[in-house]
């Protein structure tokens, strides 16, 4: 796992004096920021020439403004009223050059906004998920009995999800839960909670929906405004996951360094469009447009961040032991990294049935990044300003957890719950007893 350190954050700070650093460790997550970043630079130049010309203005106004009331006072009227004169022309040209400023300081941000962040040192190079780096493989093997069926398959055997009267309600990707399965969830939701609060984390229950200043607070917009379902009407958006109002408790706050680490657990309902998703990959459970997921978010001193970040990953390990999969954590390449993240840890699990490793948990640090945009800031040692990091893990995404555990424990007569669960399930296993069909 990474070691601590305090990396330099994406501001116009560092565009001014690092513009090739920033351009070359944008390379790593295969984008192209030389563009973004000389117009910036245009801009921001164009900026403080027009502050200049603003600066020099309002000194003479405030110069030739002194020289009125003397002028009057001499009987001078004809040369007070031509300084006037002059200080109304000035006042004139002060606001053009206000509404040029305004203008350059817009376009200049607007462009900024459009850099991802940039990666930490530990990410590698890579194209896209093929070139991931696998950090470490745990859980028991699993041996299936023959004839052994993929978990949409299990689910309408034993009457546990219902996809098709999902599609009947809403449309694809909205499944309906039943009986045991709707148990299943609710005993996984409060399994997960509990294990936060029990690790420390503060249970809170956010709204489903956010504002625009939200979403851009935690960088879903502009990136990912077209895999977020929009309330036009209010101008709300459907939360894609909890990190969304979760974090955004803290916009706008400068906190004390006492109040750190700030740990936040939350259930939510997550919706996501995922457009142009078709096959055999997003079947069953594999690809939902709304889902339950349980989320933690740690907000962190910049100089223990990476230490949270272990430690987010080795609490989400151990929910997966404890279940019982068989499981691997994968480091990123900066292809597959996150808009926001400048390092994430993927927890994927073993789909015996479908013989594939299905993502159940992303465990990133956004560093100062998402802090910048929310205005998230604190008072260091010395009393000044500073931005503190934020942190977020699933822990966990249900679908794909269901699916795993539905084919990594079937057998010729049902499906076991692992041990640790059957306390919240009331059952220890799955079988024709389910009950009738809806």
């Amino acid at each position: 796992m990474p070691v601590k350190t305090i990396k330099k954050m994406l501001t116009l700070k560092l565009l001014r004096e690092q513009p090739d650093f920033v351009i070359e460790r944008l390379k790593v997550k295969n984008f192209d920021a030389s563009a973004i970043v000389a117009r910036v630079l245009d801009l921001d130049r164009e900026r403080r020439s027009l502050q200049g010309g603003l600066d020099a203005n309002l000194a003479q106004q405030k110069s030739l403004s002194a020289q009125i009331g003397g002028l009057m006072k001499d009987g001078k009227k004809a040369g007070a009223e031509a300084v006037k004169a002059q200080v109304a022309d000035l006042k004139s040209k002060s606001g053009d050059l206000q509404a040029a400023f305004d203008k350059a300081e817009k376009e200049m941000n607007d462009q900024i906004v459009l850099l991802p962040n940039l990666p930490y040192k530990l990410v590698p190079c890579g194209k896209d998920s093929s070139e991931n780096l696998v950090v470490k493989m745990g859980g028991p093997e699993v041996k299936l009995p023959e004839n052994a069926l993929p978990h949409w398959e299990l689910a309408k055997k034993y009457n546990i999800i219902d996809f098709d009267l999902g599609v009947k309600i809403t449309g694809a990707g909205f499944p309906v839960y039943i009986g045991q399965g709707a148990k299943l969830q609710r005993s996984l939701v409060q399994f997960f909670l509990d294990r936060n609060t029990a690790d420390g984390y503060i249970e809170v229950e956010p709204p489903f929906m956010v504002n625009e200043a939200s979403g851009f607070g935690t960088g879903q917009i502009p990136d990912k405004e077209d895999q977020m379902y929009f309330m036009n009407l209010d101008k709300f958006y459907m939360i894609p996951t909890a990190e969304v109002p979760v974090t955004n408790i803290y916009r706008d706050e400068i906190l004390a360094m006492s109040e750190f680490p700030i740990k936040m657990t939350a259930f939510t309902q997550c919706f996501r469009r995922e457009a142009g998703s078709y096959g055999k990959d997003v079947r069953g459970l594999n690809r939902l447009h709304q889902f339950d997921k349980v989320e933690c978010v740690w907000l962190s001193l910049p100089e223990n961040s990476y230490a949270a970040l272990d430690s987010m990953v080795a609490h989400v390990e151990s929910l997966v032991q404890d279940l019982n999969l068989p499981y691997r954590i994968v480091r990123l390449c900066g292809g597959d990294l996150s808009f926001t993240s400048a390092i994430t840890y993927d927890f994927e699990v073993w789909s015996a049935a479908q013989k594939r490793w299905l993502e159940v948990s992303s465990v990133s640090n956004f560093e100062s990044y998402q802090a910048n945009r929310l205005k998230l800031r604190y008072k260091d040692a010395d009393g000044k300003i500073q931005l503190a990091h934020t942190l977020n893990g699933s822990s966990l995404a249900l679908p794909r957890i269901v699916a795993a555990m539905l084919e990594n424990n079937q057998y010729d007569g049902g499906i076991m719950i692992p041990e640790m669960l059957r306390p919240y399930t009331g059952f220890d296993r799955i079988d024709s007893r389910n009950g009738r069909q809806l």
